[in-house]
């Protein structure tokens, strides 16, 4: 509402009423006290409580021990335990003084701390015990190198392998033979030649008896079981099995 100025008619257009000016008065202020310059805003407050922790931090932090700083490229700071970018080395110890680092921090301790209660030293390892046997010799054994003939004219040549007949008629009972492949490097016995592997069986309470072949790929028994078999004849005490090498065309581009 307008109040017409002392002595003004109201009848006289308001156009010509003159309105008083006013003046705020910050001096007299609540909490304000002469030549203070005024009660602080919220925005002043917060940035006099940055710099208060700035310099708490800078007297009490060595940066160089702080393991979530990183200066980037652009010589900006960055915060690897929250993922914050900082213009100096003030904003950045403001940050750690504040509620989200410190949040991040108790965070990170508690699954430290879970993770090394989860972390349990590991058990010894269990040493299997050696079998100790009164060995009783090297046992018979008969060598036949295969050939197949159907695969004499493909770009690899005749598909070759070698059948082993192994004769065990003092096996111990309940014992089955067993063979493996062996690398030229595995083997104690010999100079090591990269052009040959070596084949081992062995049969309890005989001598492993090894045999020297070339370093080509083996097939798998899967794939071709015709080719590639063993047998165990319990009657005759007699392990025979054979295995083919793979054709270079085969061994070369998987055909």
């Amino acid at each position: 509402m307008i109040i017409p100025p002392p002595g003004a008619s109201c009848q006289q257009p308001r156009d010509h009423w003159i309105l008083p000016q006013t003046t705020m008065d910050y001096q007299n202020r609540v909490g304000s006290k002469f030549g203070g310059g005024g009660v602080a805003g919220g925005s002043e407050a917060n940035v006099d409580r940055r710099e208060r922790l700035r310099k708490l931090a800078l007297e009490t932090i060595d940066l160089a021990k702080d393991p979530y700083i990183l200066r980037n490229h652009l010589g900006s700071l960055e915060c690897r335990l929250c993922l914050t970018l900082h213009t100096n080395e003030g904003s950045y110890l403001a940050h750690t003084q504040g509620k989200k680092h410190q949040t991040n921090l108790a965070r990170r301790a508690a699954r430290d701390a879970k993770d090394t209660q989860l972390i349990t030293a590991p058990a010894p390892a269990q040493s299997i015990p050696r079998k100790m046997f009164i060995k009783i010799g090297r046992p018979g054994y008969r060598v036949t190198k295969v050939r197949d003939p159907l695969t004499a004219a493909t770009a690899g040549g005749a598909k070759e392998g070698m059948m082993v007949q192994v004769h065990l008629p003092q096996i111990k009972e309940g014992v089955l033979p067993r063979r493996r492949f062996m690398s030229a490097w595995e083997q104690k016995k010999e100079q090591p030649n990269r052009a040959y592997q070596y084949l081992i069986v062995a049969a309890e309470p005989y001598e492993s008896i090894a045999f020297r072949i070339p370093a080509r790929e083996i097939e798998d028994p899967d794939e071709n079981p015709d080719w590639n078999w063993s047998h165990w004849d319990a009657d005759t005490k007699q392990y025979s099995f054979q295995f083919m090498f793979k054709t270079l065309s085969f061994a070369l581009y998987g055909q």
